[in-house]
């Protein structure tokens, strides 16, 4: 994964009125921060900041230029508020990296496949912390549940990693389990029971 160049700006205002003021103006809060450095509060563009996040995942790496600093820095974003209505980013926590160190992140992992017939899967988990070198983080991750029995479990050690990522958890670390599924049969045969239930109860009432 590239990191994406982003511009931003030093931001002065704080609390719920500056933060709205930063919104209204097509820019997110954001705090920037790690490897020793004083935190610092900055704001950065709405549009281009979820463009990115749209096109490389979470985990997308930042060279972020702050306007009147020298340099620019890498950063990654370590915690993101949205508000779930308006579908908008709210704030930003962005922890600085550097190239060629090692960072855990969370990565999306995808079930592909189709277990075996009347089966059903439930997912534990829908994300593996790995730990991978800063500007080569795995976007989303694949494992596969083609022909699984029931019974069967998805664990961390059956994903295939891409070079260079390591596990952050045990081998054993469940993602999925396969379970038996009701049969038309079963389901028919719980709806007959519950039935019957209900026309003893009737009875007894009468």
């Amino acid at each position: 994964m590239s990191e994406v160049k982003i511009s931003a700006e030093p931001r002065t205002e704080f609390g719920k009125g500056g933060a709205r003021r930063t919104r209204r103006a097509g820019l997110v809060p954001a705090v920037l921060y790690g490897h020793g450095e004083a935190p610092q509060h900055i704001a950065l563009p709405a549009r281009e900041f979820a463009a990115a996040i749209r096109h490389g995942g979470l985990n997308q790496v930042f060279t972020i230029d702050i306007n009147g600093a020298s340099g620019t820095t890498l950063a990654l974003p370590k915690a993101i508020q949205r508000d779930p209505i308006k579908d908008t980013y709210e704030h930003i926590d962005l922890i600085i990296v550097k190239r060629g160190e090692k960072v855990q992140v969370d990565v999306p992992v995808t079930l592909v496949g189709e277990a075996a017939r009347n089966t059903l899967i439930v997912s534990e988990s829908t994300t593996l912390a790995v730990v991978a070198e800063a500007m080569h983080l795995p976007s989303s991750l694949e494992v596969s549940i083609e022909g699984l029995e029931a019974g069967a479990q998805v664990t961390a050690g059956d994903v295939i990693l891409p070079q260079g990522t390591e596990l952050a958890v045990e081998p054993d670390y469940v993602l999925a389990i396969v379970s038996q599924a009701q049969t038309a049969e079963q389901l028919e045969g719980g709806e007959a029971e519950g039935e019957t239930a209900e026309t003893t109860e009737a009875s007894t009432e009468a």
